[in-house]
C-alpha cells in the first residue's frame, strides 16, 4: 500500500537549518529517508549537523548561505543541482528578531529603531522571497514541488512588543498566498506554496523575552501560557507532522494555506 506521507529520497532544502527549529526539521526528514540540504550562515554549525545526521544513517549536505544575498543563493542552487539534480521541497526557515525592533515595557512605538525594523523585515520577508526566487526555478522546470514558509502567531494578530517581526511575518503569509496562484497558474498545478504559523516555542531568538537569566518565566511568558489552552510552550518536534504532510503527496491539492500550530493560543479567549 502506497504511503501518501512518504518523503523518501526527496531533496529537501532548508534555510536557517542549523537553528533550534531548523535542526529538528533536518533530523526528522533525514530519518524519513529524504536527502536534506542544510543551508545556514554558520557553516561550521551546518556541517556539524550534517555529520551528526550521517552518523545516524541519514543523508545531509551543508552549505554556507546568506538568504539576503541572491548571488550566494545562486551559488548554493548550482551546488545543489550538481549534486542532487533536483529540488523537491523548500522550507524557508531562516528568520528572527532583534531588540531594536521590539518595544520593551518602558518604551513606546516612537522608540523603535527604524533600521532594526528594516533588518527584521529584510530577514523574515526578503529572506523568504529571495530563496524562493532562486530555488523555485528548479521546481518550475519540473512542474512539481512544495514550498513551505514559516510564519508566526504574530502574523495572525498583533502581539505586544514585536512590532517589526509581526509586520514581517504577516507579509510572509500574504506572499505565501500570492505565490500559490502565481506558480500554479503559470507553471502548473504540481507546484504548491503553504505556510505554518508556530505558536510559542523557546528559541535562541525569543529566549530573553520569555525566560529570566535563572531560567524562570518572565511576566510575558506567564501571560502567554495563561492564554494557551495547552498551558505550555511547543516542542520543536510538534511542528514535524504538519511539515511532513505539506512536504508529501498527502497534501497534493493543498496550496495557499496557513496551518497554525500553537496549542490553541489563537483560538482561545476569555
Amino acid at each position: 500500500m502506497r504511503n501518501l506521507f512518504s518523503v523518501g529520497d526527496r531533496v529537501i532544502v532548508i534555510t536557517g537549518a542549523a537553528g533550534i527549529l531548523g535542526s529538528a526539521m533536518v533530523r526528522h526528514f533525514a530519518e524519513q529517508g529524504a536527502q536534506v540540504v542544510v543551508l545556514d550562515r554558520n557553516l561550521e554549525a551546518g556541517e556539524r549537523l550534517a555529520a551528526e545526521v550521517a552518523a545516524e544513517g541519514g543523508r545531509a549536505a551543508a552549505y554556507a548561505t546568506d538568504v539576503l544575498d541572491r548571488a550566494s543563493l545562486a551559488e548554493n542552487h548550482a551546488e545543489i543541482m550538481d549534486r542532487f539534480g533536483r529540488i523537491d521541497v523548500l522550507i524557508n526557515a531562516a528568520g528572527g528578531n532583534m531588540p531594536g525592533a521590539t518595544i520593551p515595557p518602558d518604551k513606546t512605538f516612537f522608540d523603535l529603531d527604524p533600521e532594526a525594523v528594516r533588518k527584521v523585515v529584510d530577514l523574515n520577508l526578503f529572506g523568504t522571497i529571495l530563496p524562493t526566487m532562486v530555488f523555485a526555478r528548479a521546481m518550475t522546470e519540473r512542474g512539481e514541488g512544495s514550498i513551505i514558509n514559516i510564519a508566526s502567531e504574530s502574523a495572525l494578530r498583533p502581539l505586544t512588543r514585536v512590532a517589526g517581526y509581526g509586520a514581517a511575518k504577516a507579509a510572509v503569509v500574504n506572499f505565501t498566498r500570492y505565490m500559490c496562484g502565481e506558480l500554479a497558474t503559470k507553471f502548473g498545478a504540481g507546484l504548491r506554496v503553504n505556510a505554518i504559523a508556530p505558536g510559542f516555542f523557546l528559541t535562541e531568538q525569543n529566549r530573553t523575552l520569555l525566560t529570566n537569566p535563572d531560567g524562570s518565566l518572565t511576566p510575558r511568558a506567564r501571560t502567554i501560557l495563561a492564554h494557551t489552552p495547552f498551558g505550555r510552550f511547543g516542542e520543536p518536534g510538534e511542528l514535524l507532522g504538519t511539515l511532513q504532510w505539506l512536504a508529501s503527496d498527502a497534501s497534493r491539492f493543498v496550496s495557499g494555506t496557513l496551518t497554525v500550530i500553537d496549542g490553541g493560543f489563537d483560538a482561545f479567549s476569555i
